[in-house]
């Protein structure tokens, strides 16, 4: 269910030529990848040449979103683009002799699904294209290290992967307890001082680290104010992500995988994507264990399970008989990356998990969408059709999952009947008639339907 890696000795992606020659030899990344899985002990010296190559700050400034809010210096994508080869060759030279210099983050805040604000970074742009050279190069050595269960923020993997996998593990294993674990603020408690050392355990390139180091400390601009941390990582900058799969690789994976070999009695399965974390137990002993000794675990670590949100909750093909003989009511259902995970029955009356749409998500984005068409209220009808098409097919792009199709034909339906209502108030006499809404609804909706496989089917195809 987690997953196999490419068969031993062959490269992720061919980069040889089909005849033999100089030019058909591994590139310095690839060889570096197969250093890395040869010896899982070796430490690097020398990584920050392939960084400051200009072929990878390019590679990194092409790999960049245009339109992305500019940093404290206000550079823009494409204003560094109009001398983009001067740009990037200064940059070069600033990284090899060390005279390169982060700049301090600017914070701005996004709405969450429940009400809150979450806090994002926005790095400035040269920062943005060293952070994102710098983690190409660092992906090709812990990708090795890396183990399957882990998903976030990884290539060529995908929140569907984790959700997949949790699927299969939860209908293929003995699973009847599911540990919900919330680590309370886990991106703002990292402690750089771990941190560092968790990196210097594969990174001994010292220019590297202290590269790492920089970003740590560059600290964060708010209101004209800039304030410097020991602990956290701004999230919305391209290291961030890594950074915190490396820590938790050390402090979470291999303690867990060490745990699950060595100390389970039964069955146990682990799905991680970034800090959402879901753990699946075949004895309840084994789960009361387990998150006892993580929460002791964490605390070393400076980090924290959140109280309120981390659950063990009875969940399985045994789980709603053994609840109506309690007479406790339906089994209890848990949210992972969007979906609220379900025991249901099939056809058949056999066990299957069923997925659907976190309710709080579909209101949220609908509250979005009846915000935006108040704005675009004198808009072009094929204007607000086309962005209507585009919110409505990523929406059924990323939920259309198998036995969620109820929740995708409401969301499509609740769209249009707000477009409706934002249409008939365009002027006071200008009500549109329900059979000319239901040609603009068959013009620009995209239908609902099912994009995604059964996970059983999808994983024997892949793996």
């Amino acid at each position: 269910m987690e997953g196999r890696g490419l068969a031993k000795g062959n490269p992720s992606q061919q980069n040889a030529s089909r005849t033999p020659s100089r030019t058909g030899a591994p590139n310095a990344l690839e060889r570096v990848r197969h250093a890395a899985r040869r010896d899982k002990r070796l430490r690097f010296t020398a990584l920050l040449h392939h960084v400051y190559r200009p072929e990878t700050l390019r590679t990194a400034y092409g790999a960049l979103k245009p339109g992305a809010a500019p940093g404290v210096d206000g550079e823009t994508w494409r204003h560094y683009g109009e001398a983009l080869e001067v740009n990037l060759q200064d940059l070069s030279e600033r990284l090899k002799r060390g005279a390169y210099r982060a700049k301090p983050v600017r914070r701005v805040y996004i709405p969450k699904a429940d009400g809150r604000q979450r806090p994002l970074g926005v790095p400035a742009l040269e920062d943005k294209i060293v952070q994102r050279a710098t983690v190409a190069v660092l992906n090709t050595i812990y990708e090795t290290d890396f183990l399957g269960f882990s998903y976030g923020f990884r290539p060529r993997r995908s929140q569907h992967h984790a959700l997949d996998a949790l699927y299969a593990g939860l209908l293929t294993r003995q699973v009847n307890w599911v540990l919900d674990t919330d680590i309370r603020g886990f991106f703002d408690a990292i402690d750089h001082g771990w941190l560092v050392k968790f990196v210097e355990h594969r990174i001994a390139d010292r220019r590297v680290v202290r590269l790492i180091q920089k970003w740590l400390n560059a600290g964060v601009l708010e209101d004209g104010t800039r304030t410097r941390s020991e602990t956290g990582t701004p999230q919305g900058g391209s290291a961030s992500p890594l950074l915190a799969n490396v820590y938790l690789h050390y402090v979470f994976d291999l303690w867990a995988q060490r745990w699950r070999r060595t100390q389970a009695r039964g069955d146990v399965i682990l799905v991680r994507y970034a800090d959402d974390i879901i753990v699946g137990f075949q004895y309840r002993s084994d789960a009361e264990r387990f998150r006892n000794e993580l929460a002791e675990r964490l605390r070393k670590f400076a980090l924290e399970l959140h109280p309120d949100k981390t659950r063990l909750l009875e969940f399985g093909p045994f789980a709603a008989e053994h609840r109506r003989r309690r007479g406790e009511g339906k089994p209890e259902t848990f949210d992972f990356l969007g979906f609220t995970h379900i025991c249901g029955k099939k056809r058949n009356g056999r066990y299957t998990v069923l997925r659907q749409t976190i309710r709080k998500r579909v209101q949220a984005k609908l509250s979005e969408v009846k915000a935006e068409l108040q704005r675009r209220l004198h808009d072009p009808v094929p204007e607000v059709g086309a962005w209507l098409r585009s919110v409505v097919d990523g929406h059924i792009r990323y939920y259309g999952v198998p036995m969620n199709s109820a929740a995708l034909h409401l969301f499509r339906f609740q769209v249009g009947w707000l477009w409706h209502r934002a249409l008939s108030r365009r002027s006071q006499t200008g009500r549109v008639r329900w059979d000319r809404m239901t040609r603009l609804i068959r013009r620009w909706l995209p239908p609902a339907r099912i994009c995604h496989p059964y996970p059983l089917r999808r994983l024997g195809v892949v793996t």
